[in-house]
């Protein structure tokens, strides 16, 4: 056996699991589970559609494996996949049969086999793609040992998606990325994906039996890149209205992703009614319980898209229309699913914290669900418990689990790997969860994980004392970012025992490059003890100045200095950017090494940034003109320079967000409203006033090139044109005058048509290297490494 497969071996886990006496609740979730296994198409069915993935993702290897439908008695009742030889071998034939419980588990362990086997890796096209150069040519393929390898599923599911990441990553998605999605997906154990697409044409038939009309829906739904928030209450009509053009366009797209979900044996999880409703609808119905509800992030309550109005549980019209929706999907999708997702409270507080009614209200929703299908189970956001944790105490948290039948409810613990909320709620109060990994907000892009957390986080939860845990998830907001961290999570679906991170990281470093470099090992090592050992428990929002810039009087010395989000060492990282770029002779044509050191160069500048707008900002306030000057062209460099960087690799371009949204125009209108859509999301985000800017701007930031340059940079510079012009004339800085300025420039840039490129530029490996020796070379080492500790030490004091 090669090295290689001795190295990797060593991480597979293989599982026996005996027969067990079911209790009561174990009962009632393994009846669900057989009842959504008799859902699913037929084992050839499946067979060709895992096939098909593999075809997609190795061209010319369709006849070296055979797949094979099993049932989950072959698994001791589990789901599981099995690889082994194919017997007898043959040149021509099969080398490998795969065989699993449905063709996720079958593409899960083609994967399984294809990374510990052939060292390959599959991640996300923006964040490098794929490498398998490693795996070799059809009738070559390494041999399993003995009998072969069996790996079983610990808890039944593996969720996906986040009820925002449909805004975030999702919004301008065709067919053709939404396929690669559903494959990486099924290669990665996912069967529990959200599928949120298109609801909005479903509610339009809806609510026009209500009598409302398409006009009237105009102010109701959101734009696309702020459905999400619409479709929550939180917000309407802001971006839209939606055109018949893009209703059509997206119910006709979810009924593909829902086909392919389900030809792999995936459980799609379906939106339900959680009372959100048009303000039509309180003049149709007068005498309904309606609540009109409070601002939610807009500066001023501007009722054009502010306060959403809900219709009471109690209401009779609620199950009314809460079954009619569910039917509606039935009627367009067939019956595909009993898992329906509602969130009835996301940031919006109750009117009341009296037990009694909330359980009302969750047995209301439920109601409406199970008259729609009778076998229907309400998959719940545990978000509200975190975010709101003064108002559900504990026991208005039991009579929301509690409202529903035992079984009847599935809960998302969504920022378990940071604030687990399993932990102090008697595992919710008996109440079967998942077991979520939140991790990234906005879609922002910055290198952050908590790896220990993910590598034994579930195993820890899942072998906890009366454990009610049923799966585990990814719900990040946005996708697209920190490979490693979602490799490592995904794995966690089939380990029921804790992962050695540095063993695995190894392995992960072997198959992202397709070579072991040892230095690309050592730089691994220290991103384990640094970037990705986040533990001090704050969200991690990228706040990086240039991306994030305050909004702050600098003339109120009394004020603390604004504070970016740092939990590591930068001298450390710094290293490890240094041995990066030593293996660059090695790894020159890897497309995944090349993404990784752009990000790694861009997170190191990015912080050193931060300390030069502080050095900035503490000039001004010292009256030191000469040192203000030097830090602003430093501040302002580093911005054209990250800009450069960015550039140079296909994956960090604006361009590309701004054609795929113009891309799915039909007409002028539509491409002026999209792209007007993907800029605002991106930047101001929300509503602003002539001097007041969105209390949401920058939560969705991106490190992309034509960003930095095209909006941050411009806004940087008219801030340091006032703090100059205000030491200048000895006065105070002109703050209002600023924010106005700004606030100017970004609702023109937001409405702005300039088009940016979407094909890289220039040697990445060159620019890393040079921009490595302008800032950390011998001549500035000692300066900048020390500039960024000091901004660590206060970063990291303030954040305790």
């Amino acid at each position: 056996m090669s090295n290689f497969n001795s190295l990797f071996l060593v991480l597979i886990l293989t599982v026996t699991l005996l027969p067990i006496a079911l209790s009561e609740p174990e009962d009632a979730i393994q009846a669900l589970v057989q009842r959504l296994d008799s859902k699913r198409p037929s084992p050839s069915v499946q067979e060709a559609a895992a096939k098909a993935v593999l075809e997609r993702l190795l061209p010319g290897y369709a006849s070296s494996f055979e797949f094979k439908i099993v049932s989950n008695d072959v698994c001791g009742g589990q789901s599981c996949f099995l690889i082994s030889n194919y017997n007898p071998l043959s040149k021509n034939g099969p080398e490998i049969v795969i065989k699993g419980t449905t063709a996720v588990e079958i593409a899960s362990g083609l994967y399984w086999y294809l990374k510990y086997w052939c060292g390959a890796h599959v991640s996300w096209d923006r964040t490098g793609g794929i490498q398998i150069a490693s795996i070799p040519k059809p009738g070559s393929l390494p041999l399993i040992k003995d009998e072969g390898v069996l790996i079983q599923r610990p808890v039944p599911w593996n969720y996906y998606q986040n009820v925002v990441a449909s805004s975030y990553s999702y919004v301008w998605w065709d067919w053709k990325r939404w396929e690669k999605e559903i494959d990486w997906m099924a290669l990665n154990g996912v069967n529990l994906p959200l599928a949120f697409t298109g609801q909005e044409a479903i509610w339009q038939k809806v609510f026009m039996d209500f009598n409302i009309s398409k006009e009237d829906l105009n102010g109701f739904f959101g734009g696309p890149t702020f459905l999400a928030w619409a479709r929550m209450g939180n917000l309407h009509g802001w971006g839209g209205p939606l055109s018949q053009n893009w209703l059509d366009q997206q119910l006709a797209l979810q009924k593909l992703v829902l086909s392919r979900m389900l030809e792999l044996g995936m459980t799609p999880v379906l939106p339900s009614f959680s009372g959100n409703i048009p303000a039509a609808l309180k003049k149709i119905f007068p005498s309904a319980n309606i609540t009109k509800l409070g601002n939610w992030n807009s500066v001023d309550a501007d009722p054009r898209w502010c306060c959403t109005y809900l219709l009471d549980s109690s209401d009779p019209l609620f199950v009314e229309i809460g079954e009619a929706f569910i039917r509606q999907q039935v009627e367009e999708y067939g019956d595909v699913t009993d898992i329906y997702s509602c969130d009835t409270f996301n940031e919006n507080t109750p009117p009341t914290n009296d037990p009694t009614y909330i359980s009302l209200l969750g047995a209301s929703v439920y109601k409406a669900m199970s008259k729609g299908d009778k076998d229907a189970v309400w998959l719940m956001q545990g978000w509200l418990f975190y975010t709101d944790s003064a108002f559900w105490k504990p026991p208005q948290m039991k009579a929301l689990l509690h409202s529903v039948p035992y079984g009847k409810m599935i809960v998302l613990d969504l920022f378990a790997d940071v604030k687990p909320i399993w932990e102090y709620s008697s595992q919710f109060y008996g109440t079967p969860y998942v077991w979520c990994m939140l991790h990234n907000f906005g879609g922002n892009i910055e290198m952050y994980g908590v790896l220990d957390a993910i590598s034994s986080g579930p195993v820890d939860a899942h072998n906890s004392k009366n454990s009610t845990m049923v799966g585990v998830g990814m719900c990040m907001e946005g996708i697209e970012q920190n490979p490693v961290v979602y490799e490592l999570m995904s794995e966690m679906a089939f380990r029921s025992e804790k992962v050695q991170v540095l063993d695995w990281l190894k392995s992960y470093s072997y198959r992202r490059y397709g070579k072991a470099v040892h230095q690309v090992e050592a730089a691994w090592e220290i991103l384990y003890g640094t970037i990705y050992n986040c533990t001090d428990g704050i969200a991690d929002h990228n706040t990086d100045f240039i991306v994030k810039f305050p909004d702050w009087d600098p003339s109120n010395v009394s004020d603390a200095l604004p504070q970016a989000h740092l939990w590591y060492s930068t001298e450390k990282v710094i290293n490890a950017l240094r041995l990066f770029l030593d293996a660059g002779n090695n790894l020159a044509g890897s497309i995944t090494y090349r993404y990784d050191l752009v990000d790694l160069t861009r997170q190191v500048l990015s912080k050193l940034a931060n300390q030069e707008y502080l050095d900035a900002v503490t000039s001004f306030q010292q009256k030191d003109a000469k040192a203000l000057s030097f830090h602003i062209k430093k501040f302002v460099q580093l911005i054209k320079d990250i800009d450069v960087l960015l550039a140079s690799d296909d994956n960090f371009l604006l361009g590309t967000w701004l054609e795929s949204a113009k891309k799915l125009a039909k007409n002028c209108h539509e491409l002026r409203q999209y792209e007007w859509n993907a800029r605002t999301q991106v930047t101001m985000w929300f509503d602003n006033t002539k001097t007041k800017q969105s209390s949401l701007h920058d939560y969705a930031n991106k490190f992309w090139s034509g960003l930095l340059e095209g909006y941050y940079l411009p806004r940087a510079s008219t801030f340091f044109h006032y703090l100059i012009k205000s030491l200048q004339e000895n006065e105070n800085f002109r703050l209002e005058e600023w924010r106005e300025e700004w606030i100017l420039f970004s609702n023109k840039w937001q409405a702005g048509i300039e088009r940016y490129p979407v094909k890289a530029k220039g040697d990445a490996l060159v620019i890393s290297k040079a921009l490595y020796e302008k800032y950390f070379g011998d001549k500035n080492w000692k300066k900048n490494v020390y500039h960024l500790q000091t901004s660590g030490r206060q970063v990291l004091h303030f954040a305790r």
